[in-house]
């Protein structure tokens, strides 16, 4: 396929001229379902451009169409500096692995844990930790030991991503997101990169998981730093619903019912 790569802001003279261009670009398959679909010209080309720059199947659109991808990526605001700090194709797929929030609701939280705790839990059930991260995660090692002159350093929990294969620092904070502690996390990629990094591997990638986080001051912390880095919320109090089943259970037991 030809580039096709559009930004805009455009009239809508401009978008309905980008349709008929995006027609001679795009396979005649994708054209169909794109025309199946109430979309405007501006989201039509938002498509097109997608399915150009990521090579997007015929599937892939059907799947984006039906979650209706367009009004999802318009709400979501950026808590990383990838775009700044990695190559533009791993930038755009980081983009896609990292998430925004975390479910940790299997660990079974019914009230705020201290870090060392919330750790345990998480290495305890790593498998549905993984399964909550996504596809490609390898575990390397909780408080895993990083020694450089003289002196230990320990990363909370360390992982490998295949497709990325860059190798990704966890740091558990329990409370909200401080700007102090992305100075520590660049310091853990320094090292991992120093210490650990293989010639054919990509940059280490540094998550911190908190508990809340402000956008703004997530931007400003993140500004100048040349190491890709991404924020995250967590939530790990069970849902109401599930806490009821819990009580519940337990008053049944006690009872001997």
């Amino acid at each position: 396929m030809k580039d096709l790569i559009v930004t805009g802001p455009f009239s809508e003279d401009d978008y309905n001229e980008l349709v008929r261009q995006v027609v001679a670009v795009l396979p005649w398959s994708h054209n169909l379902l794109l025309m199946s679909h109430n979309l405007s010209s501006e989201q039509i080309v938002f498509y097109a451009n997608e399915i150009v720059s990521k090579g997007w199947s015929r599937d892939m659109l059907r799947h984006a169409l039906k979650a209706e991808y367009h009004l999802s990526i318009q709400t979501i605001e950026k808590s990383n500096n990838f775009d700044s700090t990695l190559p533009t194709l791993q930038a755009d797929y980081a983009n896609e692995v990292f998430r925004c929030c975390y479910n940790l609701g299997f660990i079974d939280a019914v009230e705020p844990l201290k870090e060392l705790e919330l750790e345990r839990r998480l290495v305890q059930k790593i498998t549905n930790f993984i399964m909550e991260l996504g596809i490609g995660f390898s575990f390397i090692g909780n408080q895993y030991t990083l020694t450089y002159n003289e002196k230990e350093y320990r990363v909370d929990l360390l992982f490998f991503h295949r497709r990325l294969r860059s190798m990704v620092a966890i740091e558990l904070k329990i409370g909200e997101f401080k700007p102090e502690y992305v100075g520590k996390m660049n310091f853990y990629l320094s090292l991992l990169d120093k210490l650990e990094k293989a010639p054919d591997e990509n940059p280490s990638i540094g998550i911190i998981l908190c508990a809340e986080k402000d956008h703004l001051e997530v931007e400003l912390a993140l500004q100048d730093v040349n190491k890709p880095i991404g924020i995250a919320e967590y939530q790990y109090l069970l849902p109401k619903n599930k806490l009821q089943e819990l009580v519940t259970d337990e008053m049944k037991r006690s009872k001997g019912i």
